[in-house]
C-alpha cells in the first residue's frame, strides 16, 4: 500500500497525508432514514435535491416599492400606487402587474408583480395618497432575487457526504424531507492502558489517577460524529491488553491511549504486532504526541483501523484532532475536511526547541479586523488546566525555536 510508511519517525505533514491517504480507502457505515433533527452531526448519504425552484417566484429582498426602473430616469418622479404585495398574500390579494407609470407597495419576500423589474427601498420614498414620489433611481434587478437563482427544481442543495448542521436541516425543511438517509455513527472501541489508572468513581492511591482520557477520547468521538464504547482500562499486561484489543477491534475503530513510549512497561505496540497488526507509522515529530502509533489489524476477515495515542492527556487530545478525525469522518461517510488554519498576530514572546512541529495552546481573541492569539504557560502535555484554558493550538514549525510578538502565526482552532 502507498500509504504504508512503516517508520519509527515520521514528519507531520507525512504523518498526515498517510492518514489522509488511508481513510480513502474506507468504507463508509451503512445508511438509515433518521428524522432530520437526529441527523445532526451525521454525514448525509444521500444528494438534498430542490423540490421546486428557489425562490419559487421573484421576491423582493427590501420593504418598499415594485417599480418599473425606466420609470425613475428622470427624478424626482411621482408614481401611482395600485395596491399593496404581501408576503404569503394570495394572487387574488396582491397586485398582479404594473403599467408604464405606476407602482405598487411590496413587504419583504413578497412576489413581485408582472412588469416590475426593481424595488426601490422605503426609505427613497415618499407617499401621498396614491401618489408615490421616489427620490432615487433604482437599476433592473435591484432587490429582488429572480425565481430560480438559488435553485432550480431538481438541482443538488447539499451533497451527500456533508455533515448535517442547523443549515443542511432548515434546506431539509424547505425541501418537504423530514426524514433524510445519513450514514450510521462509525463504533469507536476506546482503550485505555496503564497501572496507574482507576476509574472516574473511584478514590486514587497516592500514586494513581483517575482515567480522564477515556472520557475526554469519548467526547471527541461523539463531537465528530462516532458512538464511543469505552472499555475497562487494561492494566500494564500484554495478556490483559491483548484480550481487550481484541474486542475493542470489533468495532470500526479502536483508539488506545498509553503505553506507546519507549519504557519497560509500554506494551501497547508489542501487543499489536503479535495480533498481527500493520503499523503505518509508529511516532511522528510533534510535540505533544510524538509517540503515536497508527495501523490496522486483521481479524476473523474484518481489518479495523487502531490509533495508539499517548498517555499524555493533552497529546491524546492533540493527536486526536490530528490524525483520528480524518478516519472517523470517512468511516462516517463524511466529506474530508482540512485542518481549520488561521493566521493570528503573536501578542507575547515566547522559545521553544527546533526538530519538532509543536502544537502549544493557545487563546485566540481580538478584533474581528485584528485577531491575535497568546500562548498559554503550561506544565507539559498532561497540564489539563492549560488545556481548559485554550481554544486553539499554536502551530510552531520544527525549524523555529523563537517567536517574538507582532509574529504572524498560524493556529489551529479546536
Amino acid at each position: 500500500m502507498a500509504f504504508s510508511t512503516k517508520s519509527s519517525l515520521v514528519s507531520f505533514p507525512d504523518a498526515r497525508h498517510c492518514v489522509e491517504e488511508y481513510a480513502g480507502t474506507l468504507p463508509p457505515t451503512d445508511p438509515q432514514l433518521e428524522n432530520v433533527l437526529d441527523a445532526l452531526g451525521l454525514a448525509l448519504a444521500e444528494d438534498l435535491r430542490a423540490d421546486r425552484d428557489f425562490p419559487p417566484f421573484s421576491r423582493s429582498t427590501r420593504d418598499g416599492y415594485a417599480v418599473r426602473a425606466a420609470d425613475l430616469r428622470s427624478l424626482p418622479v411621482k408614481l401611482k400606487c395600485v395596491g399593496t404585495a404581501r408576503a404569503g398574500g394570495s394572487e387574488a390579494e396582491n397586485v398582479a402587474s404594473i403599467s408604464v407609470g405606476e407602482c405598487a407597495e411590496i413587504m419583504t419576500g413578497a412576489s413581485v408583480p408582472k412588469g416590475t423589474d426593481a424595488v426601490v427601498m422605503v426609505e427613497y420614498t415618499e407617499a401621498d395618497g396614491q401618489l408615490v414620489a421616489i427620490s432615487r433611481s433604482a437599476k433592473s434587478g435591484e432587490n429582488i432575487v429572480a425565481a430560480g437563482a438559488e435553485a432550480k427544481a431538481g438541482d443538488v442543495m447539499v451533497a451527500k457526504g456533508t455533515r448535517v448542521r442547523h443549515v443542511e436541516v432548515g434546506i431539509a425543511a424547505a425541501i418537504g424531507r423530514p426524514e433524510v438517509a445519513v450514514h450510521s455513527r462509525p463504533r469507536v472501541a476506546v482503550l485505555a492502558t496503564g497501572d496507574e489508572l482507576v476509574d472516574i468513581n473511584l478514590a486514587p492511591g497516592p500514586c494513581e489517577i483517575r482515567n480522564s482520557n477515556s472520557y475526554s477520547l469519548a467526547a471527541q468521538v461523539q463531537e465528530s460524529g462516532g458512538e464511543a464504547m469505552i472499555l475497562p482500562v487494561a492494566r500494564d499486561d500484554a495478556a490483559e491488553i491483548a484480550l481487550l484489543a481484541r474486542n475493542g477491534l470489533q468495532a470500526d475503530l479502536l483508539l488506545l491511549s498509553g503505553g506507546v513510549s519507549m519504557g519497560k512497561f509500554d506494551l501497547v505496540e508489542e501487543v499489536l504486532d503479535s495480533l498481527g497488526a500493520e503499523f503505518f507509522f509508529t511516532g511522528v515529530a510533534i510535540q505533544p504526541g510524538k509517540p503515536l502509533v497508527f495501523g490496522h489489524v486483521a481479524i476473523d476477515g474484518k481489518t479495523t483501523p487502531f490509533f495508539g495515542l499517548p498517555g499524555n492527556p493533552v497529546s491524546t487530545m492533540v493527536t486526536f484532532e490530528l490524525f483520528v478525525k480524518p478516519v472517523l469522518d470517512a468511516l462516517g461517510g463524511a466529506k474530508p475536511e482540512p485542518l481549520p488554519y488561521v493566521q493570528a498576530v503573536l501578542k507575547a514572546p515566547f522559545t521553544t526547541k527546533t526538530g519538532l512541529t509543536r502544537f502549544l495552546p493557545g487563546k485566540f481573541g481580538g478584533a474581528a479586523e485584528a485577531p491575535n492569539v497568546e500562548w498559554v504557560r503550561w506544565q507539559g502535555s498532561g497540564d489539563l488546566m492549560a488545556a481548559a484554558r485554550s481554544n486553539c493550538y499554536i502551530v510552531v514549525p520544527p525549524d523555529r525555536d523563537r517567536l517574538v510578538a507582532g509574529d504572524s502565526v498560524t493556529i489551529l482552532v479546536i
